[in-house]
C-alpha cells in the first residue's frame, strides 16, 4: 500500500512539475521577462525632506533605481528664485541640487521637479515631486496657483515667471527686486507657487529675458494683480479613477486632501509699446523694389540720395499702414538692371537715451538674382518662344514674328460670387502711374437689360485701387475695365477686363444677434465702446462691429459655418486694441471669449446672450481654438498588460499573474 501511495505522490509531483515549466515557458520571453511599470521612489535625502534649521546648500536625494531628469532647466524651479542659476544633475541613483546663491534666514526652500524625474531605462514617470526644507523652525506649506494668459488673445502662455511680493511693498519693487517666490507655467498657462506663509501678497508674471528676476526691459511680458492674495486651505476630496486597463475602469476612489486657495489667480500678459525706432533689416529680393524694414512706425518717410546712381524722381514710395515698412520702387529700367545700388537714408531712430534722433546710414542694395542670370533665363524664354512660333510657320499656322510685351495685369478679387457687403479690389503687381477711374464701368442686370450701377472707386496705396457699391442681392453685375484705363510706371497698360459678378441672394446666408453685458465699461465712459469679433473656426476674425449703447451686434448676411466670439473693450475710443503700460499703472484693453461654438446655418436668426464674466477668463476661449495646447501628461507605459494578453494571462499588477 505505501509503495501505490509513493508511486502516486511521485505521479502528482511529476505532472505539476510540468506544468511550472509550462507556465514558465508562457511567461518567459527573449528580452528578460516582465517589464518594470513602477516609477522611482525616493528613499532618503539629505538634509530630510521638510528639514528645518538648515544651513548648507547641497542637497542630496535618493532613489530605489537609476534615475534621470528631463529638461532640468526649463523645468526645475528652485524658490526663492536664485540669481546664480541653482545646479542640478542626476548621477546614477541619486539627484543633487548644488545651491550658489546665500540661503536666506527663517526661509522655506521649494525645489519643484515637476514631472522631469523619470527612471532611466522604462521612463517611468514620477510623477509632479517637490522637495522642501527651511532655515527657519518651520516650514511654510500654503501655495497660490492660477493662470498666466495672453491679454491679446486669452493665449495660454507656457514657461513664464510667476511670483509673489509682499501687498504693501511698492510698484517699484517688480524693477529693482527678485520675486520672493517663484513658479513657472505649463502648456495650459497654470502655475503653482509653493512654500508660501500666511499673509498678503500681490502676484506678477515676467518673461525674463535676462535672468534677473525683475522687469527691466521694455521688450519683456509682464502681468500683474492689482487684487491682494491671502493664502488659506480647507479639507476636501477628489475621484481617483483606477483603471484595470485602457478601456475599463476597476474602482473610483475618494481621496481626501488638502485644498490651497486661491487657485484661479488670472494674469494677463502684455508687452508694452515698442516704441523704440531702429532699421531691423533692408533687402532687395524684387531688383525693382527696396525694403526698408523698421521695428516702429514714424510720420516721415526716410530720405534717400543715390550715391552711384540719381535718385530723384526715381523712385516710388509704398508703406504699410504704420508706416514701419517702407518699400521704394526703382521708375528707371536701368537701374533695375544695375546690380549694385548704393545709397545714403537718413531716418529717425532712437538713440542711446530712448529720445528720437535723426541718422544717416550707408546702405547697399543687391537683387536676390543678379541681372545676368534673369537675362539668362530670358533668352531661354525667348528661344522656346521663337521654336514655338517656327513650328506654327511650317505649319501653315498664324504666328508671331515679334515678341509680344506682357499688358499690364489687374487683379480683381473677389470675383465671381459675392456678398452684399464685400468691397472689390482692383490691384497692380508694381505701382501705377495713373488710373482713370472714368474708365471703371459697373452694370447690373434687371429683366435681362443690363443698366448702369452706382459705384465708388478710391485708391488705397500706389498699387491698389478699391470700388465699393451698394450691391443687390441676388443680382449679377458686370465689372468692365476700358483697354488703357491704368499704366503703370514702365508704361504698360492694361487691356479690357470684363468680370462677371453675381451677388449672393439673402436666403443663402445666416443673421447673428449677440447682446453683450458685463463689461467694465461704465456709463460716464463717453469714449469707450466695446468691440464684437465674428472668428472663423480657425479663430481669424472674419467681421467686427461695434456694440451700441443696448449692447446688441448684429451681424447680417453670414456665410453659413461655424463661428466664435470674442470682444474688446476699446476703452480710449481709438478703434483698435491697445496694450498696457507698467509705471502708470495702464492694463492692457479687456478681451472677452465666448466660450461655445456657434453654428451659422442658411435662413437662420441666431441670437446669443453673452455676460463676460460669467465664464472666468482662463476658461473662456474654446479650445478648438487655442493654439497652444496642453502638455501631454507622462504616464506609466503598463506594457505588462499587453505582453499579458500575448501570453494568454491575465496580468494582476503587483499581485502576479492568472493562469
Amino acid at each position: 500500500m505505501k509503495k501505490k501511495l509513493v508511486s502516486s505522490q511521485i505521479t502528482a509531483l511529476a505532472f505539476l512539475a510540468t506544468l511550472i515549466l509550462v507556465a514558465c515557458a508562457r511567461m518567459g520571453s527573449p528580452d528578460g521577462g516582465w517589464y518594470d511599470d513602477t516609477p522611482p521612489r525616493v528613499v532618503g535625502a539629505s538634509p530630510a525632506d521638510g528639514a528645518t534649521d538648515v544651513t548648507q546648500k547641497k542637497v542630496v536625494i535618493d532613489f530605489n533605481e537609476f534615475i534621470k531628469i528631463d529638461n532640468a532647466q526649463e523645468k526645475v524651479i528652485v524658490s526663492p528664485p536664485q540669481i546664480e542659476q541653482a545646479e542640478v544633475k542626476a548621477a546614477g541613483k541619486r539627484i543633487i541640487i548644488e545651491l550658489s546663491d546665500t540661503l536666506k534666514e527663517n526661509t522655506t526652500y521649494t525645489i519643484d521637479f515637476s514631472d522631469a524625474i523619470t527612471d532611466n531605462n522604462e521612463g517611468n514617470p514620477m510623477g509632479n515631486y517637490t522637495f522642501s526644507f527651511s532655515t527657519g523652525d518651520h516650514i511654510d506649506t500654503l501655495e497660490v496657483a492660477g493662470y498666466v494668459l495672453n491679454a491679446e488673445d486669452l493665449e495660454p502662455i507656457k514657461g513664464i515667471l510667476v511670483g509673489l511680493y509682499p501687498y504693501d511693498a511698492p510698484d517699484s519693487i517688480f524693477r529693482t527686486e527678485p520675486m520672493m517666490r517663484v513658479s513657472r507655467t505649463n502648456g495650459s498657462g497654470f502655475f503653482a507657487i509653493k512654500g508660501v506663509a500666511p499673509g498678503s501678497y500681490k502676484a506678477y508674471a515676467l518673461n525674463d529675458a535676462d535672468g534677473n528676476f525683475v522687469f527691466s526691459q521694455k521688450s519683456e511680458l509682464i502681468a500683474w494683480a492689482n487684487d491682494s492674495i491671502v493664502p488659506s486651505w480647507k479639507p476636501d476630496t477628489r475621484q481617483d479613477t483606477i483603471w484595470r486597463d485602457s478601456l475599463h475602469i476597476d474602482n473610483i476612489l475618494r481621496k481626501p486632501y488638502t485644498h490651497f486657495l486661491p487657485d484661479d489667480v488670472t494674469l494677463l500678459a502684455f508687452q508694452e509699446p515698442q516704441t523704440d525706432r531702429y532699421l531691423l533689416k533692408t533687402e532687395r529680393n524684387q531688383p525693382e523694389k527696396l525694403a526698408f524694414y523698421f521695428t516702429y512706425g514714424h510720420d516721415s518717410l526716410p530720405e534717400i540720395k543715390g550715391m552711384n546712381f540719381n535718385a530723384d524722381s526715381m523712385l516710388v514710395a509704398e508703406f504699410t499702414e504704420k508706416r514701419d515698412t517702407v518699400f521704394y520702387w526703382l521708375r528707371d529700367t536701368t537701374l533695375i538692371q544695375q546690380d549694385t545700388l548704393q545709397l545714403e537714408a537718413k531716418f529717425w531712430a532712437t538713440d542711446t537715451l530712448g529720445a528720437l534722433e535723426l541718422k544717416t546710414d550707408t546702405l547697399t542694395f543687391l537683387p536676390k538674382v543678379a541681372y545676368a542670370k534673369r537675362q539668362k533665363d530670358h533668352q531661354k524664354e525667348l528661344e522656346k518662344w521663337q521654336k514655338e512660333q517656327e513650328k506654327k510657320k511650317k505649319r501653315g499656322d498664324a504666328y508671331d514674328s515679334i515678341y509680344p510685351v506682357k499688358p499690364l495685369e489687374l487683379k480683381i478679387s473677389p470675383s465671381g460670387q459675392l456678398t452684399p457687403l464685400q468691397k472689390i479690389k482692383i490691384e497692380c503687381a508694381v505701382p501705377l502711374e495713373r488710373c482713370d477711374t472714368s474708365m471703371i464701368h459697373l452694370y447690373y442686370m434687371r429683366d435681362s437689360v443690363w443698366y448702369r450701377s452706382a459705384h465708388d472707386v478710391r485708391q488705397l496705396s500706389p498699387r491698389i485701387y478699391e470700388l465699393q457699391a451698394e450691391w443687390e442681392p441676388a443680382t449679377e453685375y458686370s465689372l468692365e475695365i476700358d483697354s488703357a484705363a491704368a499704366q503703370n510706371i514702365y508704361g504698360l497698360c492694361n487691356k479690357a477686363i470684363k468680370q462677371g459678378l453675381k451677388v449672393s441672394s439673402p436666403d443663402d446666408f445666416s443673421t447673428l444677434a449677440v447682446n453683450i453685458s458685463g463689461t467694465p465699461i461704465k456709463a460716464t465712459d463717453s469714449t469707450a465702446v466695446v468691440v464684437v469679433r465674428l472668428l472663423d473656426s480657425s479663430g481669424k476674425t472674419v467681421r467686427e462691429a461695434k456694440a451700441g449703447a443696448t449692447g446688441k451686434v448684429v451681424f447680417t448676411y453670414v456665410k453659413p459655418a461655424t463661428y466664435y466670439l470674442s470682444a474688446y473693450c476699446d476703452m480710449n475710443g481709438n478703434g483698435q486694441w491697445d496694450t498696457g503700460e507698467y509705471d502708470s499703472g495702464l492694463m492692457a484693453e479687456p478681451v472677452f471669449f465666448f466660450n461655445e461654438e456657434i453654428e451659422c446655418k442658411a435662413k437662420w436668426d441666431v441670437s446669443r446672450d453673452w455676460n463676460v464674466r460669467r465664464t472666468p477668463r482662463y476658461l473662456q476661449k474654446p479650445s478648438k481654438i487655442v493654439k497652444q495646447k496642453p502638455d501631454q501628461a507622462k504616464k506609466l507605459k503598463n506594457r505588462n498588460i499587453e505582453r499579458a494578453k500575448q501570453l494568454g494571462i491575465e496580468y494582476l499588477g503587483a499581485q502576479g499573474v492568472r493562469m
